[in-house]
């Protein structure tokens, strides 16, 4: 029987991230974590001369982040319920921004939360990773979660015929980050799983 399909993000769309790593940052790393509008680039800082640490690094503590320390991460409010009710109406995967050595580690972190889906990792832009999702499940209908309006934007590009949803659900990065909805990339922006899941049940 052909299903719809929702595909989610994962950092900051079903658990918190950006704030357990900074506090990680703080307490165990020779930098501090502040984030200043959406710039990631600039949040993470030298303690010793408050300069900005360059880029190999950024993704060298993400690194260790995500070896290490994906214990910390917790279920943005509303997902874990959201999700499982779309279950019932909806094959529901996982398409997270990792490298694929931590696919397994994601999987059973998500279990552990109490979501039992399939993970998908990917590098870089989204939408070839959603056409090949797609081609492979063939669903009657899809839609997209992302808290980054990059993803919208390949999305949009690469698989327009589905819909999708801006959801930050950091309240921290909200407010900050730019809305795919804005760009006209995205068909809604909602940053709450308890109005998103009555606009998810409405498109499937």
């Amino acid at each position: 029987m052909v299903r719809p399909l929702i595909i989610s993000d994962c950092d900051e769309v079903l658990l918190h991230m950006i704030v357990p790593f900074g506090e990680w940052l703080e307490e165990t790393q020779p930098v501090s974590f502040k984030l200043v509008g959406n710039d990631f680039g600039k949040a993470i800082r030298d303690k010793a001369s408050g300069e900005p640490i360059p880029p190999d690094q950024i993704w060298h503590y993400l690194g260790l982040f995500f070896d290490n320390e994906m214990g910390r991460q917790t279920p943005i409010a509303g997902a874990v319920g959201a999700i499982n009710t779309l279950k019932d109406h909806a094959d529901v995967v996982v398409l997270t921004n990792l490298s694929d050595k931590h696919n397994a580690a994601r999987r059973q972190q998500l279990l552990d939360h109490g979501i039992d889906v399939r993970v998908f990792t990917n590098q870089g832009p989204k939408g070839p990773a959603l056409q090949a999702i797609l081609d492979e499940y063939q669903p009657s209908h899809a839609v997209f979660i992302d808290d980054l309006a990059q993803h919208h934007g390949s999305a949009a590009d690469v698989v327009p015929h589905i819909d999708r949803l801006h959801l930050c659900g950091e309240p921290t990065l909200a407010p900050h980050i730019t809305c795919g909805f804005e760009a006209g990339h995205a068909h809604a922006r909602i940053d709450t799983w308890e109005h998103a899941l009555p606009w998810l049940l409405s498109r499937l």
